[in-house]
């Protein structure tokens, strides 16, 4: 199949969410079944920004009740978070805070090539996704699934497909009907079926693997709450 991916905005709206949602029910049973029974998912968006970068490392490999209650206890120990507020916090502060020593460490050395302006988190938005991805994993503590997850909340990327995430891995396996659950390349291939609009696919996902999951605590490879 032809996929024309220059007629597909870089920013997704609700219009073009709703329209993505459409086209992926027409191509693909399984998310047909998801729409029916759900409707159409959530945009889970976030602003863009070192605040976002911050949340999505302490999200890493640890429940999001728990990244946000650490996210929480800095945003009121600095008020506004700021790379130069970030970097007046010492070592002790931020393991009360709730930081492991390596985060505290990713996250300064964020801030440090902000206020350097060794990074300008405001030129990705004009990076194509792979550019933007590929500047994201050069800074340490930002891997793969982080970029993915920034670029698809933050800059609202219509076509970004975070193949590390567990919870879609999970959820394709059950919607697919798969023996296993499967891994990062195979995600990636089943995916291809769904571009240009693997974010929406990514988010229809989630949608359901949160319906089946409510009310109990999830993981970190799951989509934020809307910030």
């Amino acid at each position: 199949m032809a996929k024309d991916t220059a007629r597909i905005p870089r920013r997704l709206t609700a219009e073009l969410l709703a329209a993505g949602v459409g086209t992926l029910s027409t191509r693909d049973s399984d998310l047909a079944r998801i729409s029916n029974q759900l409707g159409p998912p959530p945009m889970w968006a976030r602003r863009p920004g070192f605040p976002t970068l911050v949340r999505i490392i302490l999200e890493q490999q640890v429940s999001l009740a728990s990244a946000r209650a650490t996210y929480e206890k800095l945003t009121g120990t600095v008020g506004r978070l700021t790379p130069p507020r970030f970097l007046r916090l010492d070592g002790p502060t931020l393991r009360k805070i709730g930081f492991s020593r390596q985060k505290a460490q990713y996250c300064g050395e964020l801030a440090h090539l902000i206020v350097t302006r060794r990074l300008v988190l405001k030129s990705l938005e004009s990076d194509n996704d792979a550019r933007a991805k590929a500047r994201l994993v050069e800074i340490k503590g930002i891997g793969s699934w982080s970029a993915d997850i920034y670029l698809l909340m933050a800059l609202l990327r219509p076509d970004v497909w975070p193949s590390g995430d567990l919870a879609l891995a999970v959820t394709v396996r059950r919607v697919k009907r798969l023996m296993s659950v499967p891994d990062p390349d195979e995600l990636e291939r089943i995916a291809r079926h769904w571009q240009p609009w693997r974010a929406v696919a990514a988010r229809m996902l989630w949608h359901y693997y949160l319906s089946e999951k409510k009310g109990r605590n999830v993981t970190a490879m799951e989509p934020a709450d809307s910030a």
